[in-house]
């Protein structure tokens, strides 16, 4: 149960959510629109990278000039994202885990996706009840793998950092509590969980 420490903290695509499928599905409808390739290994490495941040890596990894709006392109991959959330999105076995420790420890979500993305998603997975606190792209200047994001969620439940345990799929995401000086748990290695994300 991880019980020498005093806060919790998910991310959430692919650690407590299940949401492979769904990312997948919305990129390579979006990257095929705009005709921007498609490497899984490289959008795996991108895992919990904010859309627009994906979206301005990709263009500049393979030289794209592209005349398009970014914000225009963000927006058609989230509508699809809303639009297609309930039919691809389930807790994973870490849901287990944080109704184990509802009310004896504070827990928080930090995630890449946006706030208003990510409490719909949890409360289409029935993970609303559990989470103290979720803090989304939209609430940070610096997106992982800096510290920013599981910091501003050290804040709001009141505990210092070295003191919080972070729960990870993400090579971003485990550098990112690392900077943050907190504990991580590499769940892919840990817990065996599975994220059907551009699988090879």
């Amino acid at each position: 149960m991880y019980k020498d420490f005093d806060a919790i903290i998910f991310d959430m695509d692919g650690t407590l959510v299940d949401s492979g499928r769904l990312h997948q599905n919305a990129w390579t409808l979006t990257l095929n629109k705009y005709g921007i390739p498609i490497d899984p290994a490289l959008m795996r490495s991108l895992a919990g990278v904010p859309t627009m941040g994906t979206v301005e890596f990709l263009i500049e990894h393979f030289s794209l000039d592209l005349q398009v709006d970014l914000q225009q392109m963000n927006e058609f991959k989230e509508t699809i994202v809303r639009d297609t959330m309930k039919d691809y999105v389930k807790p994973t076995a870490l849901a287990e885990f944080a109704l184990a420790n509802k009310g004896k420890r504070p827990m928080a979500v930090g995630t890449g996706a946006y706030s208003d993305e990510a409490n719909i998603i949890l409360h289409i997975c029935g993970l609303t009840h559990l989470i103290d606190h979720v803090v989304g792209a939209d609430q940070v200047e610096n997106h992982k793998p800096s510290p920013d994001t599981f910091l501003r969620c050290a804040e709001l439940m009141g505990v210092a950092p070295q003191r919080c345990i972070v729960f990870e799929d993400a090579q971003a995401g485990i550098q990112a509590a690392k900077s943050a000086g907190m504990f991580v748990i590499d769940v892919l290695a840990e817990f065996q969980i599975e994220n059907d994300y551009f699988l090879p």
